[in-house]
């Protein structure tokens, strides 16, 4: 059964056999969800093998790595209301994308709904860390979101509504990959979206091997700070770049990472732009569960 609201969207780069694994599962899904492969300039024949072994997935082949806005241009080209995004190591339970799009159809003031992260590591399978605070969300919400209210999301887990994806531009081509939702996460609550977390929605998660973590922590690092300088007022800004100086690993990679984020100060002070009163709320209220949180530190 073709449920035609939703398609898919997967990003990837360099990870031939994991995108086979995720695509053999998104092409089984019994709803039929349109599948976009976005290849971000692969050398191991990653668009070889989507090309021909899945006919029927369309292949986007920017010719760089756009990193994180490889989403942006599958959003071009989606002509259904709901995209479904998912990494290349990442894949959607069958059932949960037409759930979705109900929660979504339900509610029209929702523009992104995260799905429960089950991990699947060394046979075994788990809750992904992340998702007790998703569950636990302190962010204020009125009584008829349909699930905890959220001050950022998950791309590799998360369906949004196409309509306020465009408006908001996507996601920033500064920030690239590593922390990249949390800046469009703000400027959709901004328009006066909400993003949802859905505890009956599943996406399952095989990490790959096949990572640069010294170079996601530098970039996640830069983003943040960038984010903050971007969004927040500048006291809480300074607080929150003075917590991340004493906290992060004392070593060359948060070095650069910090010399990234001075290195953009000129872009960063002509888009500053603090998020209006009741995202900032929102935001307040995750500070304290983000500083306790073991799922959000930067290691690699």
């Amino acid at each position: 059964m073709n449920d035609g609201r939703t398609t898919v969207a997967v990003i990837t780069h360099n990870r031939r056999d994991e995108l086979r694994h995720t695509l053999d599962r998104l092409t089984a899904l019994p709803e039929r969800p349109p599948v976009i492969v976005v290849d971000n300039r692969s050398t191991d024949g990653t668009a070889a093998m989507v090309a021909r072994e899945y006919p029927d997935v369309r292949l986007l082949r920017p010719g760089r790595n756009l990193g994180a806005c490889g989403r942006n241009l599958a959003a071009r080209e989606v002509t259904t209301p709901y995209l479904a995004f998912c990494d290349d190591d990442t894949w959607w339970e069958p059932a949960s994308l037409p759930a979705a799009a109900d929660l979504l159809d339900a509610h029209p003031l929702v523009a992104a709904v995260t799905a429960r992260i089950l991990v699947h590591s060394a046979g075994e399978v788990s809750e992904d860390p992340i998702v007790p605070e998703l569950r636990e969300s302190p962010v204020p919400r009125p009584p008829w979101l349909p699930g905890p209210a959220l001050g950022s999301f998950l791309a590799g887990a998360t369906v949004v509504r196409l309509e306020p994806f465009r408006a908001a531009g996507g996601f920033s081509p500064r920030l690239w990959l590593g922390g990249e939702e949390e800046l469009l996460a703000a400027d959709l609550s901004a328009a006066g979206w909400w993003l949802v977390y859905g505890e009956h929605l599943t996406v399952h998660h095989r990490p790959s091997p096949a990572r640069d973590a010294t170079l996601r922590r530098r970039h996640g690092i830069r983003n943040t700070l960038w984010f903050t300088w971007l969004r927040r007022p500048a006291g809480r800004a300074l607080r929150r770049s003075a917590f991340l100086a004493a906290t992060v690993p004392r070593d060359r990679t948060s070095l650069l990472a910090f010399a990234d984020a001075l290195e953009g100060l000129p872009w960063v002070l002509r888009e500053r732009r603090a998020a209006p009163p009741h995202v900032e709320r929102g935001l307040r209220a995750l500070e304290a569960p983000q500083r306790a949180s073991g799922a959000r530190s930067y290691v690699g």
